[in-house]
């Protein structure tokens, strides 16, 4: 007698016909029939989870993973139909492929009994096209049905902050809701979303995730129609931010509103003017908008400083999640810059060569390559543990990983330990800042080649001082 698997998928609790039950006693009456040894090992089960993707199915990830060690454990893989199997064709392909071609196990439906002649693959085939509509209008129905619910006024997602869900109704929460209320008096009264940010962020307001609040936060906040009792749905997906987008739909809602109508009304009418005052200064920059960027980042939090109209501010603090100094201007940061590079050249300021090697090397490829072997030494350890992978598979793969890291350590502690001669390494430095210093001062030069010749010897540049007008060169040895 054969050995078979059998595997059990229900979407949902309401599919009596395709119970667990119902399925998997189909089966076993199958498998007596046909001579099939059906142990209870060897039967997988997912329920309450869409066929659409294979990836997002535990059970048949591991019945996969199963079906790939050595001896075969089973012969066959029994289905109470097709689309049990994948409603997708991609996967159906793929999986069915490799169990045949690659395992030899074949996959049964025992309620559609095929042969192995050319017209029995059509039919399978089409029987997959087929489950593969019914899951895409399944998407639709789903959608339609959402749409529904919308215009009823019924909530959709999660709760917005303010509110919780009871019995699929939203209730005001009153700590979170009275923040609301305050967010949208100071917006009225003249306070901008950044200074709104970094004062919830001071009393220690956060989001239903934990979060900081970011002044796209009150963006949100202040564009939510659910504040004033409304619903909103856009079928067509996320907006990306445009909360007045075309596709979008608003209905009244059955919970109880946080703003009054005049309010949001004043609000929205100034955001819209704010938005208008502000266009004007908008302009198309080029790859790299100052030569600067992507060297300096901020002492107080590490985050990049960008460029906003010739005005160089920390990335973080423009979404209110940086207490750090304030912005200052490109040409001042330009001037301390140039200037410390003319006075190392000149032997009014000194460095310590052997400190800004260390530095230099721990902020170097190499972090990065051993980050990436981390991340993949994760994964395959995820795919043995989902049943994907056997145990061979895993341990070869890590330990090729493993090599791969030793690889880059032994890199990494060569470079650190290798004959340093400070006064040679400081010689050659100075030679790139000559060869450099001149176009870096040209104003004809693009932001882009002075920024390619700044990463020569420039490995950081960290903003610091009380006043953040102090700049810390980290340079490249």
């Amino acid at each position: 007698m054969k050995i078979a698997a059998a595997y059990i998928r229900v979407s949902t609790d309401d599919q009596i016909e395709y119970s667990p039950e119902s399925q998997i006693k189909a089966i076993r009456d199958y498998a007596k029939r046909n001579d099939y040894i059906l142990p209870d090992e060897y039967i997988f089960m997912d329920e309450g989870i869409s066929g659409k993707t294979a990836g997002k199915r535990p059970a048949f990830m591991k019945m996969i993973g199963t079906a790939k060690t050595k001896p075969k454990p089973f012969d066959a893989i029994l289905l109470w139909k097709f689309s049990r199997f994948a409603r997708n064709r991609e996967d159906s392909i793929v999986y069915k492929s490799m169990l045949r071609k690659q395992l030899g196990i074949e996959v049964i439906s025992i309620s559609e009994s095929l042969g192995d002649d050319k017209m029995s693959v059509l039919i399978e085939a089409m029987i997959e096209a087929m489950d593969e509509y019914y899951s895409i209008n399944l998407a639709e129905e789903v959608k339609r049905g959402m749409t529904e619910k919308a215009k009823r006024g019924e909530p959709l997602s999660i709760p917005p902050f303010g509110y919780k869900m009871e019995n699929k109704q939203l209730i005001p929460v009153k700590e979170e809701s009275d923040i609301i209320k305050q967010v949208f008096e100071w917006y009225d009264n003249g306070v901008g979303m950044l200074r709104i940010a970094k004062n919830l962020n001071a009393a220690g307001v956060r989001t239903h995730r934990g979060s900081l609040i970011e002044n796209r936060t009150v963006e949100y906040w202040l564009n939510n129609p659910a504040y004033i009792g409304k619903i909103r749905w856009t079928p067509t997906g996320a907006t990306s931010r445009n909360y007045h987008n075309d596709n979008s739909m608003i209905a009244d809602g059955s919970h109880e509103p946080l703003i009054d109508i005049e309010t949001w009304e004043r609000v929205q009418k100034r955001m819209k003017e704010q938005k208008e005052k502000y266009r004007k200064w908008y302009k198309p920059t080029e790859t790299i908008s100052h030569w600067l960027v992507g060297l300096l980042h901020c002492g107080k939090c590490g985050g990049p400083l960008v460029n906003c109209n010739g005005y160089l501010y920390c990335n973080n603090r423009s979404k209110g999640t940086c207490i750090g100094n304030g912005g200052i201007k490109a040409t001042t940061v330009e001037e301390h810059i140039i200037s410390q590079l003319e006075g190392f050249l000149d032997g009014r300021i000194s460095i310590n060569a052997p400190e800004q090697k260390k530095q230099s090397i721990n902020t170097s490829i190499y972090d990065t390559q051993l980050k990436r072997a981390e991340n993949r030494m994760k994964r395959i350890k995820e795919a043995y543990e989902n049943g994907v992978d056997t145990l061979e598979e895993y341990r070869e793969n890590k330990q090729k990983i493993q090599r791969e890291i030793n690889n880059i350590v032994a890199e990494m502690q060569k470079e650190q330990h290798k004959e340093f001669n400070p006064e040679t390494a400081i010689q050659k430095l100075k030679d790139k800042i000559r060869k450099s210093i001149s176009a870096l001062k040209d104003d004809t030069v693009s932001a882009k080649e002075k920024n390619t010749l700044a990463r020569e010897f420039i490995a950081d540049i960290i903003k610091t001082g009380e006043d953040g007008r102090e700049f810390n060169i980290m340079y490249r040895l």
